[in-house]
């Protein structure tokens, strides 16, 4: 792809999911941060929801107090990858944001060792300010480059959540060969890999981010998200055919026995894609062929 389409598909991207902070709801924060305007408003009914800049997309929506309601839909699928692990004990997720996927899982895996990483230390901050986000002797929050973190990490996840955003897409470092290759380093034989992209409507990238976890992993399955333009993607270090029923069932299992307070399998059933064959419209992303963004081209 040539710099010059990359950036174009790029602004068609940033178009397409451009969401204006809504006027009806309260500010509660504004904060540069290294990497962004960090914007925390609420709305009427005491929802809160995290911005990165005025234009961008809605990061996270929390009700302080209840890690049971979920908001925006990607956050009910990303759990269904801990349907496909047996008795799940570590668990790393890369992008804090508003802490909605932490926060649930502690609440409902109380055993489990959850580490979280994020780059911005104002997101940090924010999540535990404005929305109940909190450690705990099972729970650590990082100020890091994620992928820094996943390359030098000794530890061994049953299960890696990469969640992480800037104010328009996934960052590239965090798409590439070379990074997934860390992530399934960091990945225990039986454990499970959730990614969280745009559909190819507002992606430029999204058959290569596609094309790229085909080449690193083994299995690959790719759950559509009702009414949202988010592509979830599940991918095993390990061959492991399962249907659509199988799957459901599984995950519609682990609902209950967990007291989701919502069905997984219901989510499976509506969502479920099995990526068998590799996708001939993308390329493998790889750090040497990185694209120039447009802030870096006008330096």
């Amino acid at each position: 792809m040539t710099r010059r389409r990359y950036l174009a598909l790029g602004a068609i991207a940033i178009l397409a999911f451009c969401v204006i902070t809504p006027a009806e709801q309260k500010v509660l924060h504004e904060e540069k941060s290294p990497y962004s305007t960090i914007i925390v408003t609420e709305d009427e009914q005491g929802l809160r929801t995290l911005w990165f800049e005025k234009n961008g997309a809605k990061q996270s929506v929390v009700k302080p107090g209840d890690p049971d309601h979920i908001e925006l839909p990607y956050a009910e699928v990303m759990p269904v990858g801990l349907g496909l692990v047996e008795k799940p004990q570590r668990v790393l997720i890369v992008g804090l944001g508003g802490g909605t996927i932490p926060s649930f899982l502690r609440r409902h895996y109380p055993k489990l060792t959850i580490d979280v990483v994020d780059i911005d230390p104002v997101v940090v901050d924010v999540a535990k300010r404005f929305f109940g986000f909190r450690e705990d002797p099972r729970m650590h929050a990082y100020v890091e480059d994620g992928r820094r973190f996943i390359e030098r990490c000794r530890n061994r996840y049953d299960a890696i959540f990469l969640d992480a955003f800037s104010a328009d897409n996934v960052p590239y470092s965090l798409a590439t060969q070379e990074f997934l290759h860390a992530v399934r380093r960091a990945l225990t034989p039986k454990g499970v890999v959730v990614g969280n992209i745009w559909s190819r409507a507002s992606n430029p990238l999204y058959d290569s981010m596609v094309r790229t976890y085909q080449e690193v992993f083994d299995e690959l399955y790719i759950m559509d998200v009702e009414a949202r333009g988010n592509k979830i993607l599940i991918a095993l270090p390990r061959k492991e055919r399962l249907s659509r029923n199988d799957m459901a069932r599984r995950v519609k299992a682990v609902s209950r026995q967990q007291r989701f307070p919502f069905d997984m399998g219901r989510l499976v059933t509506y969502g479920y894609h099995y990526a068998g064959e590799k996708n001939s419209d993308g390329q493998v992303l790889t750090d040497k062929d990185r694209p120039v963004s447009p802030k870096e081209g006008s330096q």
